[in-house]
């Protein structure tokens, strides 16, 4: 959400913001934004005005009645009766004013650094660098589905027939390996200074509001009937609402953690969930990185938290590329983002594995996230997030790369001890 002093002081700099996200029919909102906040700011002095007359003609009331003079001092009353049904009205004309401010506001996307690319859509996103040799090897790579149920390893028809498509049972070894990603890319972060959290897997809808737009919420959040609650779709929702309505020290900045959770997402408009495949399903665990800190570190954050996946990826043998996001492709509240792609030798392609986010001010205005310098004086918190690795999707990555040609996967050094010292899943 953008400081609305912005918007008033320089209007057209909002609209281009609006055009190079190609998001044309935002920009009649800033014109509405605006109209709406000179009601707002003359509502409130006028409010202001009534109740310094008010307080003024409150002690003159009290002079009156001291003389005697009541005929006096019940003029004033009903002078003053006047004002408190104005005064009345103008409050709860500001309270209106103020809900359709902030509700247009969440809509007008953040001002994107002048870095990124401009471009519509995901099409046109730049590949940045690449990270190991892509290698396609002289046999052939089955489906990733297929090598698991070669190895006993995964069971979709008894979760089809427990909860639909887009779940699945994972079992024996590529069960065991799930896990072991997991508990490697926790201490994986924890070894590079980041604190391990396990956070809550339910926030209420002012979190859900203030982590993300109304259309991301929409398309990936499921809300439990009846509560206040959402389950949420990574565990980056919980770790910046965990500052919700907080005035951090100086001092205590750059927060650094990582966190494992389980995440549930709708997947809408995902053009259908495949039946076979665990790329794009509703209930997934992940391991993320979240940062929390002053404006002027967030740009060199965003650096270390992408490497961070890369150096990841890098350990357990996975060829990787970076890709930066155009100005199409970034939500509306972020102004820098890069994904993560890991190369897939049965597609011979890279596919996207985790992305790296520099939110700037944006949540942190929502959700009321604030510094205190050390001369007392406040400012917003900057936040970033990205991927660490999320198994079902990392898990494809995985086998293909490490597949051999008799059947068998191998267990990259990294992960051999999380897995009992095996180093072959037969």
């Amino acid at each position: 959400m953008l400081d609305m002093k912005l918007i008033r002081t320089n209007p057209e700099l909002v609209k281009e913001n609006i055009r190079k996200k190609f998001q044309d029919e935002k920009l009649p909102l800033v014109d509405e934004v605006l109209a709406l906040d000179k009601q707002f700011r003359e509502a409130k002095l006028r409010g202001d005005e009534l109740r310094a007359q008010r307080k003024t003609k409150s002690k003159q009331i009290g002079g009156l009645m001291a003389k005697g003079d009541k005929e006096g001092a019940e003029a004033l009353k009903a002078e003053v009766n006047v004002m408190g049904d104005e005064l009345t009205a103008l409050e709860t004309s500001e309270g209106e004013l103020q809900a359709k401010i902030r509700e247009i506001m969440l809509v007008i996307p953040n001002i994107i650094d002048e870095s990124v690319p401009i471009g519509k859509d995901d099409s046109e996103n730049v590949e940045i660098e690449r990270f190991g040799e892509p290698v396609v090897p002289d046999f052939e790579i089955p489906y990733h589905v297929d090598i698991m149920e070669r190895l006993n390893g995964i069971d979709l028809d008894s979760a089809r027939k427990t909860s639909g498509n887009g779940f699945y049972y994972l079992c024996g070894d590529i069960a065991r390996l799930h896990s072991a990603i997991l508990s490697y890319a926790r201490d994986f972060m924890i070894g590079r200074g980041f604190t391990y959290y396990i956070p809550p897997y339910m926030i209420r809808g002012e979190v859900v509001s203030g982590v993300m737009s109304f259309a991301e919420m929409e398309n990936m959040m499921y809300k439990i009937e009846g509560e206040d609650l959402y389950l949420i779709g990574t565990s980056e929702h919980s770790m910046i609402g965990k500052f919700i309505d907080t005035i951090l020290p100086e001092s205590s900045l750059p927060q650094t953690l990582t966190s494992y959770s389980p995440c549930f997402r709708k997947e809408v408009g995902a053009h259908g969930i495949e039946e076979r495949g665990v790329y794009r399903i509703h209930q997934f665990e992940k391991q993320e990185m979240i940062v929390v800190c002053k404006p002027e570190e967030s740009m060199k954050w965003y650096d270390v938290l992408w490497k961070n996946s890369v150096d990841f990826f890098r350990s357990l043998d996975i060829p990787v590329r970076t890709l930066e996001c155009c100005s199409g492709d970034l939500a509306d509240l972020k102004i820098k983002s890069l994904d993560v792609e890991a190369w897939s030798p049965r597609q011979k392609k890279y596919f996207e594995v985790g992305s790296c986010s520099n939110l700037g001010d944006a949540q942190a205005r929502r959700l009321g996230i604030r510094v205190k310098a050390e001369d007392g004086s406040k400012y917003l918190a900057h936040t970033l997030n990205n991927t660490v690795v999320a198994p079902p999707r990392m898990l494809i990555a995985f086998l293909e790369n490490n597949l051999n040609a008799d059947g068998s996967v191998r267990i990259p050094e990294a992960l051999r001890p999380y897995m009992g010292g095996q180093e072959v899943i037969q």
